[in-house]
């Protein structure tokens, strides 16, 4: 999506000498140097009818035409027809299943293609609601569910409800390696202190407890369902991480070398490297209902990569003393268990839950 406006403006003697990203900074600035200098390299930059690079001097008098280039973050709110799969809709929520690769809300890189811009055109009056009525996101990368409030009045409800922990959110994932009971992570996350763009089990970070169960076991990996009791950015992909039991596929909270290709048969090693998102997967939702306080709630499919996944791994060699395998040494506890416990994914599906806007 671009929108360009054309200037045209002479180097005046003044600037002569100077390189042509300098110059032209000087006469633009409300555009960076770096903005302008990406302009030059695309061809957008013409100097006496011909094409120049931002090392070019100028000695004035040169007649320069640019093509200004909209800012990307000027899409940020602008409504895309983009294909929505709705699993659950009335008057004051959505509820979505969202793919792998779709990014929930504009950032810096995603500023256009993302829900936020495909709910803003299938509900124009979202425009009123504060991000477009989302609550709570999952990672790029992570499919699944997620809840979208549809005017003021649900977003505060549902804000109050997650803050509250009786959002309902339930993960599947596959990770590497062998889990042999189920368990509790209880360690706190916040910023890598060696990675701003990462999190990481961090003593100065907020508290973080991720409850795990094995749904099934195999020869080198471990199907899990995941329940979070909080919601924290990247939580399940950093416990996981913590665990020495990453997920597959995960391009940050991976191990480097830990593909064990040798005990894979060729069917798994083709799945494996075919899979280029972590393994990780919104499977389940429930709340109460923002308008009749009413518990509602939604389960949709396995993502169909990762049931490709998983029926490869089911072909693997089973271990002979599968029958003996035992969950666990404390029973796992069910959905009914804690009731007022949050499970997000990455907060937000892992990124924090959205706060009220004042």
């Amino acid at each position: 999506m671009t929108d360009a406006t054309r200037i045209s403006l002479t180097i005046p003697h003044d600037l002569g000498g100077l390189r042509l990203d300098v110059a032209l900074q000087r006469l633009m600035p409300d555009h960076s140097r770096s903005r302008l200098q990406a302009w030059i390299k695309e061809g957008l930059v013409i100097v006496d009818a011909k094409p120049s690079t931002s090392k070019t001097k100028v000695w004035g008098g040169e007649q320069v035409v640019v093509e200004v280039q909209a800012k990307p973050e000027t899409y940020a709110f602008t409504a895309e027809d983009i294909p929505l799969d709705i699993v659950y809709e009335d008057d004051h929520i959505l509820v979505i299943n969202k793919p792998a690769g779709m990014v929930v809300h504009p950032a810096a890189g995603n500023w256009d293609g993302t829900l936020l811009n495909a709910l803003l055109f299938h509900a124009p009056q979202l425009k009123d609601v504060p991000r477009a009525g989302i609550v709570h996101r999952l990672d790029k990368e992570t499919s699944g569910l997620l809840v979208v409030a549809k005017t003021l009045a649900a977003q505060t409800n549902l804000v109050r409800q997650l803050q509250a922990r009786t959002v309902k959110r339930e993960y599947r994932a596959i990770v590497w390696g062998q889990i042999w009971r189920n368990g509790v992570v209880d360690q706190p996350i916040g910023r890598d202190p060696r990675s701003r763009t990462k999190m990481a089990v961090n003593r100065m970070g907020k508290p973080a407890i991720t409850r795990y169960e094995v749904l099934e076991r195999f020869s080198v990996q471990t199907y899990m369902r995941c329940n979070l009791e909080t919601g924290r950015t990247h939580q399940i992909r950093v416990h996981m991480q913590f665990l020495k039991a990453p997920i597959v596929g995960d391009p940050v909270y991976g191990f480097r070398g830990i593909v064990p290709i040798r005990a894979m048969t060729q069917t798994l090693r083709d799945e494996v490297s075919q899979f280029n998102r972590q393994a990780l997967h919104a499977i389940k939702l429930g709340l109460n209902h923002p308008e009749t306080d009413e518990f509602m709630e939604w389960q949709i499919e396995l993502a169909d990569d990762m049931k490709a996944l998983l029926e490869a791994m089911r072909h693997e060699d089973v271990r002979d003393d599968e029958e003996d395998f035992e969950l666990s040494m404390e029973p796992y506890l069910s959905d009914e268990d804690y009731e007022d416990d949050l499970e997000g994914d990455e907060d937000f599906d892992d990124d924090d839950d959205l706060e009220l806007e004042e």
